[in-house]
C-alpha cells in the first residue's frame, strides 16, 4: 500500500524534499503541499512537468491553515515539515496538530536530501535569517576569485513565479534579473553576486541546477552553496560554514533547522561583533562550544558606510530594511537602523500610520516589527504598496538598508541614501586562511 504524503512547506525546501526523496518513489503518493510564510503561493500547483510521471495532474498547493481538513479528506499518512527559520515551539505545535489529526510528523535529513557535486563545494548557511550569511558568501567568493578560480554560486530557492519557467535559472548580468521577473527578495540575493562578476544559479530543481552550474559556460572550479533562512544545505558540502548572530543570543539552539546548521559546521562565523553586547557574544560562544566543539570559530564584524551621511544627521528618517530579516527573521535592528543611529538621526519615523495594502497586512501578521519598514516585494502589488507607503511617510529622508538600491525599481519622492555592509574578520583564524587550506586540499591552485 502506498503511503499518502502531505508536504508542509513555503516554496523552497518543500519542493527540494519532493524532488530528492518522493519524485519517482512508488512507495509514496504525495497528495498535496501546504504553503506558509510567502504570500500568494497557495492555490497553485506543483506542475506535472516537475512532478514526474507519477503525477500527471501535478500536485495542488493549499493553505497551511487547512492542514487538519486536508489530512482527513486526503487520507494522509505522513506530513513532512519542510520549511525553515521557525522556533522549536512552533515545530512541535505543528507536530501536535498533525498527530492529533491522525498522521505521522516527519523531518527529512541530509542523507535523503543532499545532492553530491562533481566539483569541490563550499556551503554557507546561518542559524537565523539576517545573520549576515550573504556577505559571508560574498567574502569567500572574493577570496576564491582572487586566486584566479571560477566560482559559481547556487542560491537557496525563492520560486515565487511560474515554477516551470524557474526550473533552472542562471544570473550572469543585471538584465537577467528582469528576464526572470525577480522579486525584491530575489534581487537582494542575486544582484550582489552578479555585480561582483560571478554567476549565480537558482530555481526549483536543485539537482538539475547543480549539474548546470558544474558545466557553466564561463567555467566552474568551485561551487558555493549560498543558503537561505537557516536551512541546512541542499548539497553535500566539502566545507560547511555557518554564521551566527549575537544580536539574537540563544536562537542558535532554539530554532529549526538553525541548530542543525550549527552542528554540521566546520567553521562558525560570529558576525556583527562590532555592534553586539559582550554578554551576548559570550552566550553564542558557549553555544558553539556545546554543540560544535570541533568547529573553527572566526570573529567578524559588519562595518557600514552610507552614500550621504548628511541626509541622516539631525533628520527625521524612515529606515527601510530587508523584508524577510524583519518578518520571519524577527530582527529588531538592521544595517539601516545601525546607520541611522551612527550618523545621528534625530528620529526614526514610524511607518505604520502610512502603510497601504499588503504592507498593512504584513504589520498585522508580524506586529513586532516596530518603527522599521520591511522592503516586501514578492509581487507587483507588494512592490506598488511599498512605493506608495514610502512616499506617504512624513519624513526628511529615507535610509535604505536593503542589499539593493530601491531607487532602481521604485520611485521614491524624497531624498534617500543607501547603506553598504561587508564582512570584516577580526584577528585569526580568518576566512582567507580557511580558503587557502581548502584550495590546497582540493588541488585548486592555478
Amino acid at each position: 500500500m502506498k503511503k499518502n504524503v502531505l508536504i508542509i512547506g513555503a516554496a523552497g525546501r518543500d519542493f527540494h524534499n519532493f524532488n530528492t526523496y518522493y519524485r519517482g518513489n512508488e512507495a509514496y503518493n504525495v497528495v498535496a503541499y501546504t504553503a506558509a510564510q510567502i504570500p500568494d503561493i497557495a492555490g497553485r500547483k506543483y506542475p506535472k512537468e516537475l512532478a514526474g510521471d507519477l503525477y500527471p495532474e501535478g500536485i495542488p498547493i493549499h493553505l497551511e491553515e487547512d492542514l487538519e481538513k486536508l489530512i482527513k479528506n486526503l487520507k494522509v499518512d505522513d506530513c513532512v515539515f519542510s520549511y525553515s527559520d521557525v522556533p522549536y515551539q512552533r515545530v512541535m505545535a505543528m507536530s501536535a496538530r498533525v498527530n492529533a489529526a491522525g498522521a505521522n510528523f516527519i523531518l527529512l535529513g541530509p542523507k535523503d536530501t543532499m545532492v553530491k557535486s562533481t566539483k569541490p563545494l563550499i556551503a554557507v548557511g546561518a542559524v537565523r535569517t539576517g545573520c549576515g550569511k550573504s556577505q559571508t558568501s560574498r567574502r569567500i567568493i572574493e577570496l576564491l576569485m582572487a586566486k584566479g578560480l571560477k566560482v559559481v554560486a547556487v542560491r537557496h530557492p525563492m520560486p515565487y513565479g511560474d515554477l516551470n519557467e524557474q526550473k533552472v535559472q542562471r544570473f550572469a548580468k543585471i538584465s537577467d534579473l528582469a528576464k526572470h521577473k525577480c522579486t525584491i527578495e530575489e534581487m537582494e540575493e542575486y544582484e550582489p553576486h552578479v555585480v561582483r562578476g560571478n554567476v549565480i544559479y537558482a530555481g526549483v530543481d536543485y539537482e538539475a541546477i547543480l549539474r548546470a552550474a558544474e558545466q557553466d559556460p564561463d567555467g566552474c572550479d568551485v561551487v558555493l552553496w549560498d543558503g537561505g533562512n537557516n536551512d541546512f544545505p541542499f548539497y553535500t558540502p566539502d566545507l560547511n560554514i555557518t554564521v551566527v548572530d549575537p544580536h539574537r543570543p540563544g536562537h542558535e539552539l532554539s530554532y529549526y533547522p538553525g541548530e542543525v546548521t550549527l552542528r554540521l559546521a566546520d567553521v562558525v562565523v560570529i558576525n556583527k561583533m562590532d555592534t553586539a553586547d559582550g554578554a551576548a557574544i559570550q552566550t553564542v560562544r558557549e553555544s558553539i562550544a556545546k554543540v560544535a566543539p570541533k568547529a573553527i570559530v572566526v570573529d567578524g564584524a559588519s562595518p557600514i558606510k552610507v552614500d550621504n551621511p548628511a541626509l541622516i544627521k539631525g533628520k527625521r528618517v524612515l529606515v527601510v530594511e530587508d523584508g524577510p530579516t524583519l518578518t520571519h527573521g524577527e530582527m529588531k535592528i538592521g544595517a539601516g537602523t545601525v546607520a541611522a543611529k551612527k550618523f545621528g538621526a534625530a528620529e526614526l519615523v514610524d511607518p505604520r500610520p502610512f502603510t497601504v495594502g499588503k504592507l498593512s497586512e504584513t504589520f498585522k501578521i508580524y506586529p513586532n516589527i516596530g518603527t522599521l519598514l520591511p522592503a516586501m516585494g514578492y509581487g507587483a502589488q507588494q512592490l506598488k504598496d511599498l512605493e506608495t507607503t514610502i512616499n506617504n511617510v512624513d519624513c526628511d529622508a529615507v535610509v535604505i538598508g536593503t542589499p539593493i538600491d530601491l531607487n532602481r525599481i521604485i520611485k521614491i519622492n524624497k531624498p534617500s541614501t543607501r547603506v553598504y555592509y561587508d564582512l570584516q574578520e577580526i584577528g585569526n583564524p580568518n576566512l582567507e586562511e580557511i580558503v587557502d587550506d581548502f584550495i590546497v586540499k582540493y588541488n585548486l591552485k592555478k
